[in-house]
């Protein structure tokens, strides 16, 4: 996808579809009141024979009018003028790319220009570009007949000179989340034969060597001399060997103290000895979304260059049933010495992150956010819409459900109450991995905060936010947008 700035005047550009907001009640923005004015009201005149009311995501093709050196005109509903915001802007652009005839190969429109309140120029232009590479995206599936390319490949973004500038930087910026989604997407779309451990490392290697990270793949062996207990817990059933993948980018300043990013990395998840029901399980190996999204912000930290530390950690394994594999009941060490008692073989999500978060402590992180598929409960509790949020340290937690909002990526904060730690209690460990069914996902994220004590943390539960079922099966690429855009803040400010 070509994206590209101009400051020519509408009606003269020469475009397969060139894109018009009209608010609803049939109120013209500026660039509809522009047109109108040098094609006789043929805008108008198609508004008031009742073609459209300018109800948002609604869509109407005008051809060939006079005075417009575009082919199409398409008129797009933007809702009510005051109701306006940067979600609206960001549904508009999707219903109108969806709506685009198969023919149209270039597009032109104003949308950054339009006025969303508490919004930038650049933060308009960034969420176009994105949703642009969103509504491209062509899943990578493994088929003998690929999915024919679609036709768009040219977006104009018509704007003021003064603006230019602002733009353009905004649509590097979406074009970054953009790519970074997209391989989120692509490494969770792919079958469990192909995405394994290893195949995640290989990734991590690939993006080092395209941006110049650093980067260090430690197979079993080194493992085990760091005494991850924990995880090697739950790779122990697999015929697949685990890694553990450690990503660096260092373009901050030497004394900055880094991001720490920890994605859950669960190639395939049966559920181990606590076997999960069949149905529907050849969506487990979604259970690496965590690890994915990983590596989709180090892509778009790359292609957007950030003047930032952040290191990224991803503990990858399969969790699978064999005579070899952990049994309920048996006690881990962990990393950091404290023993754990697993009383469901289904909860290894957190077994591997425990670990992981342990490792983190010798980057003297700035603040450690984990990413996991971790609880169906989160799913229970807030459904699919936003993802849960748990942290240590209320100022982060803010800064996340902010970049949330930014982003259109949002995060719902649940309670970390010290209450709910009794429910972790074992007779026969320092603690059990499980906590019970009531508050399921609390109870999680109580047993990897004791992992964390010697850090800001926050933990991200995706289980409800990292795909979809259904029809329109497959990764959706979050929470990608959210932590790209929070690491863009704290570039901002460091």
């Amino acid at each position: 996808m070509e994206f590209s700035i101009k400051s020519t005047a509408p009606e003269k550009l020469r475009t397969d579809c060139l894109l018009v907001g009209i608010y609803e009640g049939r109120k013209l923005t500026d660039l509809a009141r522009s047109l109108d004015s040098v094609t006789e009201k043929a805008i108008t005149l198609a508004l008031k024979s009742g073609d459209m009311e300018g109800r948002a995501g609604s869509t109407l093709i005008l051809r060939q009018l006079p005075g417009v050196a575009a082919a199409r005109v398409m008129l797009v509903g933007l809702g009510k003028s005051e109701e306006f915001s940067l979600k609206t802007l960001r549904n508009a652009f999707r219903a109108a790319l969806k709506a685009s005839p198969a023919g149209v190969e270039a597009m032109a429109t104003d949308f950054a220009s339009l006025p969303v309140k508490k919004s930038e120029v650049q933060s308009k232009a960034a969420a176009l570009s994105e949703i642009a590479l969103e509504t491209s995206y062509q899943v990578n599936a493994v088929k003998e007949k690929k999915a024919e390319p679609k036709p768009l490949k040219q977006i104009v973004l018509l704007t003021g000179k003064q603006e230019a500038e602002a733009v353009d930087a905004g649509l590097r910026q979406g074009q970054g989340v953009g790519q970074g989604v997209a391989l989120a997407k692509d490494l969770g779309n792919l079958p469990p034969n192909i995405c394994t451990p290893a195949y995640l490392g290989k990734q991590a290697e690939k993006l080092a060597k395209e941006y110049g990270f650093k980067v260090e793949v430690l197979e079993q062996a080194e493992i085990e001399k760091l005494k991850m207990g924990s995880f090697l817990g739950v790779t122990r059933g697999s015929e697949e060997p685990p890694r553990f993948i450690v990503l660096q980018h260092h373009k901050g300043k030497k004394t900055q103290k880094p991001v720490v990013l920890v994605g859950k990395g669960i190639t395939f998840d049966t559920g181990g000895i606590s076997l999960k029901p069949g149905a529907d399980m050849d969506e487990m190996k979604y259970d690496m979304c965590g690890a994915a999204s990983v590596l989709g912000v180090f892509k778009a930290i790359g292609e957007l260059d950030l003047p930032l530390n952040v290191v990224g950690l991803i503990p990858t394994c399969e969790n699978m049933p064999s005579g070899k594999a952990t049994k309920p009941g048996d006690v881990l060490t962990s990393m950091s010495g404290q023993t754990i008692e697993v009383l469901n073989t289904d909860a290894e999500g957190r077994l591997i992150l425990c670990d992981a978060l342990t490792y983190a402590e010798r980057f003297d992180p700035a603040a450690v956010i984990d990413i996991a598929t971790l609880t169906g409960a989160c799913v229970i509790a807030l459904g699919h819409h936003p993802s849960g949020l748990f942290a240590n340290n209320d100022a982060l937690a803010r800064k996340l459900l902010d970049a949330g909002e930014k982003a259109q990526d949002r995060a719902w904060q649940l309670p970390l109450w010290d209450d709910y730690q009794g429910q972790l209690d074992s007779n026969f460990a320092d603690m059990a991995n499980i906590g019970g069914r009531a508050g399921g996902s609390i109870t999680a994220a109580c047993f990897l905060s004791r992992f964390a004590k010697k850090y800001d943390w926050a933990h991200l539960d995706i289980a409800g936010t990292a795909w979809k079922s259904g029809k329109e099966k497959g990764a959706t690429g979050r929470p990608v947008p959210l932590l790209v855009t929070y690491l863009l803040q704290q570039a901002a400010v460091s």
